[in-house]
């Protein structure tokens, strides 16, 4: 008796070695699990040497915000400071433009696209009005918070990170604010400020 039940427990654990064989052993070996995803650097080495023409700062989109970036205008200092049509145009063409190399690399791009320009204001806007070609409303979120933060931070703005800026219709122009908030978060609309007095320059 005592022999069979030497046997039944013998066979029993010989019965139990596969189902434990076919079990999942923890390892304390680290699984590659393939590189953690890179964050956008959003940083642009310097020059090596200053490049010709006239310093600008233009805000283009990376890493899901909007950053400042230094630029090189070819217009002349007296044209892009002296007018503030000349300089938001100025401005534009370097939002307009596909980023360089160096700056692609570091994650920027651009959310503006042509066509598009900007005008002074007509009779009757307030004094600095910028007029677009299209209405600031029809273009994406990310490139109008690109406009507003680029022309309100220059000598095109109207003064407290502002600028007033309309498009082609007969609509008034709105007072846009370069905002931190709207900087961390440029597909969100631009935030207004109340708009200044309109300048009394008659029609025609």
């Amino acid at each position: 008796m005592r022999a069979r039940t030497a046997l039944t427990a013998v066979a029993l654990a010989l019965l139990a070695l596969p189902v434990t064989g076919c079990g999942i052993r923890t390892t304390s070996v680290p699984v590659d699990a393939g590189a953690a995803p890179s964050r956008v650097p959003c940083d642009v080495p310097e020059a090596p040497a200053p490049e010709p023409g006239v310093p600008v700062r233009a805000f283009l989109v990376c890493g899901s915000q909007l950053e400042p970036v230094d630029r090189r205008s070819p217009q002349s200092e007296d044209k892009v400071s002296g007018d503030p049509v000349r300089t938001a145009s100025a401005l534009l063409a370097q939002l307009l433009a596909e980023p360089p190399e160096a700056e692609r690399q570091a994650g920027f791009t651009t959310a503006v696209r042509a066509p598009l320009s900007v005008a002074a204001g007509r009779a009757g806007d307030p004094e600095g009005t910028l007029r677009l070609s299209r209405q600031p409303e029809d273009l994406a979120p990310a490139a109008l918070s690109q406009l507003v933060c680029t022309f309100a931070e220059s000598s095109a703005g109207v003064g407290g990170h502002t600028v007033l800026l309309a498009g082609p219709g007969a609509y008034p122009p709105k007072r846009y604010r370069c905002t931190t908030q709207l900087r961390e978060r440029p597909e969100s609309a631009p935030p207004t400020a109340p708009v200044p007095s309109a300048a009394a320059t008659p029609a025609g």
